[in-house]
Formats: C-alpha cells, structure tokens, sequence
C-alpha cells in the first residue's frame, strides 16, 4: 500500500511544540491550501482546506525556530486517522499529516530573517534525506517492534510544476 501526501500552503498558526516523556520533540500545526476551479456554470470558484500537520523530533524543532504563521511550506507526509474519547464522552477523530519531509517556500529576503545559524538558501528542506542540508526524522516507536532493518533508498523527490496562481494567498 502507498500512503503518500504532499502540500503546498500557508501556516494557519505558529507552530505548537511539546516534548514527550523520551525527550523526543512533537510539533503540531495546521496548513491552509486552496484550489481554483470553475464551476459547472463556468464561474470560476476557490476551495480552502485546513489540514492539521504533525512534526517529529528535529523536524519539529527546526519548524518551531523558524516557521511562524503565514510562512509558505511544502510537506510530505502520509495521512494518519487520530481517534480520541472526549470529556464528555463521545469517540472523536480526525485526519492529519504526519511530515516527514519539510521545505520552506518563502523568499530569501523573509528567511533570512528567520534563519539563524545554519546556511540560507531559498528552499531549504528537512526530513527524510533528500539533500545534504536534511534532517533524518524518527518514525515513532511502537511498543512491540521488530528489530530494525535497513530502510529501502529514498526515491528521489518528482519535480512539481505549480503555477504561481495555485498557490494558496
């Protein structure tokens, strides 16, 4: 099975950072992306979608230092199903994106702002190790694992035309 996602969008909100009992760092987030289409009777439409994004350990950490609300990113990921029980009772879920590749879209002059550190560039990824300036991003852990083997190599990463137009705000 393939369970793959990819986005282009906006922060909704500045990234939300906890740390689990291990230390491990958890990063939560969301990502507005829209699409414009025309309508059955030819006016031309627009649809927003929230989607709620999903950041492990120096992934999260990074995003929490330099993304703030409004910063343009593309993510990879895959699609996760979170269920939960409320306070009141009631069985709650929703869908997310668990990032495990993440590229800041903003311009050089915005980041360099926010880049502290580290060398600038106009995209720069992390995540699964498509190029040099990559961070490895843990998968989490599961209580009863088998041992690990060496993951299969990474495909590289498919060249994505988008037209300034597509892209949300």
């Amino acid at each position: 099975m393939y369970n793959r996602v990819i986005l282009v969008g906006n922060l909704t909100r500045d990234v939300e950072i906890r740390y689990s009992p291990s230390g491990s760092a958890i990063g939560k987030v969301g990502i507005a992306t829209n699409r414009k289409f025309k309508s059955a009777s030819g006016e031309q439409r627009e649809e927003v979608m929230f989607i709620d994004l999903t950041f492990f350990g120096r992934t999260a950490e990074i995003a929490n230092q330099y993304l703030r609300k409004g910063s343009k990113v593309l993510v990879e990921g895959r699609l996760v199903l979170e269920q939960w029980t409320a306070q009141d009772g009631t069985k709650r879920s929703r869908h997310s994106i668990t990032v495990e590749n993440l590229q800041m879209l903003d311009s050089r002059g915005d980041m360099q702002s926010q880049q502290v550190g580290y060398n600038s560039k106009a995209t720069q990824s992390y995540g699964s190790g498509y190029d040099n300036s990559s961070y490895n991003q843990p998968a989490p852990q599961q209580a009863n694992s088998m041992p690990s083997q060496q993951p299969p190599s990474q495909p590289s990463v498919p060249e994505i035309d988008i037209n300034d137009d597509e892209i949300p705000f």
